[in-house]
């Protein structure tokens, strides 16, 4: 089976080392280096090909990617997306990082989204890119999977605020997909607990379509 690992802004392929390491040996992993254009067309046309008949895992901006692959009828077997954005149902979600952003550039960004597991040797991306992958995904407006719904699993790390739960929830919710809260994981679930995060990726993909 293949998975591809999609990663989100201020990230790079590097951020998948110990999750890759914990899922199974015999599984085709894929870790794209995507073009961080700050443009959804360009992102999805990279990611399609590779993501279609595949079992999709993004966390953060690779979540909300994971998301719109479904929302365009991209073919996934499944899919575990940790923290995505949500739009207007969870407003003023990334606020606070957009702050961050404005005061410390990507290693305030960085630090603030993912937290201290979050170094800048897990990104490449100068600020421009970064400046316009938070545009893109602020202006991220969920929609209706279809019947996709069912194979794709919604993550929220135990450790996170009450904004993240809530914004998950409401996202669950508005698609039909089942929830999975991650223990001992906050926003960086595969820098924090991608043991946790390969086993559950494991078991979703092993079910079938998911179920609450």
């Amino acid at each position: 089976m293949r998975v591809v690992l999609i990663h989100g802004a201020a990230t790079d392929s590097t951020v998948w080392t110990d999750t890759v390491a914990a899922l199974p040996a015999d599984w085709d992993t894929v870790c794209p280096d995507r073009p961080q254009s700050g443009d959804m067309d360009t992102e999805i046309g990279c990611l399609a090909p590779m993501c279609a008949d595949a079992f999709v895992v993004g966390v953060s901006g690779g979540a909300t990617l994971g998301l719109e692959l479904a929302a365009r009828g991209v073919p996934l077997r499944g899919a575990v997306l940790h923290e995505p954005a949500a739009g207007s149902l969870a407003p003023g979600l990334l606020a606070p990082v957009a702050d961050a952003f404005e005061r410390g550039g990507v290693a305030g960004f960085g630090a603030t989204l993912y937290g201290p597991r979050w170094t800048p040797r897990h990104t490449r991306a100068p600020a421009a890119t970064v400046a316009s992958e938070l545009a893109m995904f602020r202006g991220f407006e969920p929609r209706p999977v279809g019947a996709a719904a069912a194979r794709i699993v919604l993550t929220v790390g135990e450790r996170s605020p009450a904004a993240r739960h809530r914004s998950v929830g409401r996202l669950a919710a508005f698609l039909g997909t089942a929830v999975r809260a991650v223990p001992g994981a906050a926003h960086a679930v595969h820098l924090e607990q991608p043991r946790a995060l390969a086993a559950l990726v494991a078991t979703c993909a092993a079910a079938g379509p998911a179920q609450d």
